[in-house]
């Protein structure tokens, strides 16, 4: 086997035993900027390409609070409903739009609850995908896991996307009728 071989299996096991922190295990105390990188960037370090490119900045978290996306913080802290929409954002921004992130954030539903079904869906999808890496496929075999991996997200990400632009479209009927009202 080659050392990248070896790596990519590495990965793929320790894939398969990791779980996004669940709401309980978030920080219960507020945190600043740089404790929220920290943690952040533990959390969501098997997501990354290499330690080099974090999926999550100071500036990305700026931008969000900027655009509506995650709430203000309280005197410059973030607490667990701050952390929760920040971590789901540096994730699904990797598949769809800011538009599309805030459509799923903007249901009725409460923060815990919206974070624990996103932490059991990727969970669940991580554990499920890193578990067919096979011990014994070669270099081939392994790229073609990836381009079918890489079109089973793309399709995946067009579904999500017609769902949610369908989302949208419904709440800015509903808008506009309160508006004539």
């Amino acid at each position: 086997m080659s050392k990248s071989t070896d790596s990519i299996l590495e990965w793929a096991k320790q894939a398969e035993q990791y779980g996004l922190p669940e709401w309980e295990k978030l920080p219960s105390i507020p945190l600043y900027m740089d404790q929220v990188m920290m943690f952040t960037g533990e959390a969501l370090a098997p997501f990354e390409r290499d330690e080099k490119q974090s999926l999550l900045t100071s500036s990305m978290i700026n931008n969000y609070v900027k655009n509506g996306l995650v709430d203000h913080p309280v005197h410059k802290k973030y607490a667990r409903e701050h952390l929760s929409k920040l971590m789901m954002t540096s994730m699904l921004k990797q598949v769809l739009s800011i538009q599309d992130i805030s459509v799923l954030f903007s249901g009725s539903e409460a923060p815990e609850t919206l974070y624990a079904a996103f932490v059991s869906a990727q969970d669940s999808a991580l554990h499920e995908t890193a578990a067919q890496i096979q011990p014994e496929a070669d270099e081939a075999q392994l790229r073609a896991m990836a381009l079918r991996l890489a079109a089973e997200a793309n399709a995946r990400r067009a579904v999500a996307e017609r769902i949610l632009a369908g989302l949208s479209e419904k709440k800015e009927k509903k808008s506009a009728e309160k508006s004539k009202k």
